[in-house]
C-alpha cells in the first residue's frame, strides 16, 4: 500500500484529480446501476472499488474505460470530458479478469501487440517490450506461449501488455480472481511494487475486502449503486461510518440498543439489567436513537476473572476455531446473543487456556468500539 502519511493528494486542496466522476448515474431501462456517484481519483493512486456482486463497481469501471456511457453526470480524465470519446482514444487501458491473452502468440508478442497496432517503430517496440519483461520479471519466459506458463505468470503478461502503451490510467477488473489464495497474496505485493515503479494510476475492481485493503491507497465501498464510504484502508477498518461498512470489512460484533448519552463517547443501553456499552460516537447520534455497537473481535480480551474495565460482559464459550496464528472463541451471552473474540497464539501450547462450556469474561477499552446509527 502507498504510505498514506506521505502520499495523500486527496487531503491537499491544491491538487488536481486525474479522474473526476461527477454526479454520474447509469440506468439500464428501469434499473439504476449507478446512482449519483461522485469521486476524485489522483495521479499515482492505487484506488479500489469494493463491494458485493451487483453493487455497480464494474459498471463504473466500464464507464471509465468508455464501454458504457453515463445516463447523467460526466467523467473527466486529465481535465478532458470523456463524453463521446471512444475507448481506443482514451489514455486508459483495461486488464480483464480472463487476461485475454492471444494463445498463438509468445509472451513477447503478446506484450508487443498493442504497440505494433499503433505502428510504433520496430526498435522502440523491442525496447519497450524488454522494459516490460524486466518490470514483470518475465525475461526467461519471453519465447513461451501462454499455455506454457503458470496462472500467475499469465497475469503478469496481461499486466505487462496493459502497461506497455504507458496509459495514464490502468483499470483492473478482478485481476487476481483466477489465482489460488497464496499466489493471490504474493501477486498483490507484486502489483503494488509495479504500480509504484511505473507511477501509473491503478483502479481495481474487487469484491475481496482483504485484497482491496492490501493494495489500495484508498477504497470506495459501494452498495446498490451508491458510494457508502471513500477512505484509506485504515480508516475504513478502524472508523467505518456505517454499520454496512463495519460489517462488510472484516469480522465485527454488532449489538443493537438505544443511545443513552452522547459526547466524545456514547453510551448504549442494550440489555435489561446490564451496564451500558461505551464506545466512540458515530456521526449524527442523539440520546434515544436506535444504534448499533460495533467491536472488532481482536480488540476484545478474554479472562476467567471479572475485569475492571467498564465494558465487560459474561458468557459461555460455545465454539472454538483454531486458525494457526490465532484462536477464535464464540461466546454466548445471557440474553442468547453471541460475541466473537480473537486471541493471538504467540507460543506453542499443549493445552488451551479456555475450552468449550467455560464461563468467561469479555472486556475492552472505552475507545475500542464504535456506536453507529442503525
Amino acid at each position: 500500500m502507498v504510505n498514506s502519511t506521505v502520499f495523500a493528494p486527496w487531503e491537499d486542496p491544491g491538487q488536481t484529480p486525474l479522474i473526476r466522476i461527477e454526479n454520474v448515474t447509469k440506468r439500464f431501462g428501469d434499473f439504476t446501476a449507478i446512482d449519483d456517484v461522485s469521486i476524485d481519483i489522483y495521479t499515482r493512486e492505487f484506488f479500489a472499488l469494493l463491494g458485493p456482486s451487483g453493487c455497480g463497481k464494474t459498471t463504473l469501471m466500464r464507464m471509465l474505460a468508455g464501454f458504457e456511457t453515463p445516463s447523467e453526470g460526466r467523467i473527466t480524465i486529465d481535465g478532458k470530458d470523456m463524453a463521446g470519446v471512444p475507448p481506443n482514444k482514451r489514455a486508459v487501458n483495461m486488464m480483464f479478469q480472463s487476461y485475454a491473452l492471444f494463445p498463438h502468440l509468445t509472451v513477447w508478442d503478446n506484450i508487443a501487440f498493442g504497440l505494433r497496432r499503433d505502428r510504433m517503430d520496430k526498435d522502440r517496440v523491442a525496447a519497450r517490450v524488454e522494459e516490460m519483461l524486466k518490470l514483470t520479471q518475465l525475461q526467461k519466459f519471453a519465447k513461451r506461449k501462454p499455455h506454457q506458463i503458470s496462472g500467475g505468470q499469465r497475469q503478469r503478461v496481461a499486466l505487462a501488455r496493459s502497461l506497455a502503451k504507458a496509459p495514464k490510467l490502468l483499470l483492473l477488473d478482478e485481476p487476481l480472481g483466477a489465482l489460488d489464495k497464496k499466489l493471490r497474496e504474493e501477486t498483490q505485493f507484486e502489483l503494488m511494487e509495479i504500480q509504484e515503479k511505473t507511477g501509473t494510476t491503478f483502479v481495481i475492481v474487487t469484491h475481496d475486502q482483504e485484497e482491496a485493503m492490501t493494495v489500495a491507497s484508498r477504497v470506495a465501498v459501494m452498495n446498490h449503486g451508491k458510494l457508502v464510504q471513500v477512505d484509506t484502508p485504515e480508516r475504513i477498518y478502524e472508523a467505518p461510518k456505517s454499520v454496512y461498512v463495519a460489517d462488510f470489512i472484516g469480522d465485527v460484533n454488532l449489538i443493537e440498543g438505544l443511545v443513552a448519552s452522547v459526547g466524545e463517547l456514547a453510551e448504549l443501553t442494550w440489555a435489561e439489567g446490564k451496564a451500558p456499552l461505551i464506545g466512540q460516537s458515530g456521526a449524527s447520534l442523539k440520546a434515544g436513537d436506535e444504534a448499533v455497537f460495533a467491536i472488532r473481535p481482536e480488540k476484545i480480551a478474554i479472562s476467567r476473572e471479572e475485569p475492571e474495565a467498564r465494558n465487560r460482559v459474561r458468557g459461555k464459550i460455545v465454539d472454538i476455531g483454531y486458525l494457526g496464528n490465532l484462536s477464535v472463541y464464540h461466546v454466548q451471552l445471557p440474553d442468547g446473543s453471541y460475541m466473537k473474540c480473537e486471541v493471538g497464539n504467540r507460543s506453542r501450547v499443549s493445552r488451551r487456556d479456555y475450552t468449550w462450556e467455560d464461563e468467561v469474561w469479555l472486556s475492552w477499552t472505552d475507545t475500542a468500539g464504535l456506536v453507529l446509527p442503525s
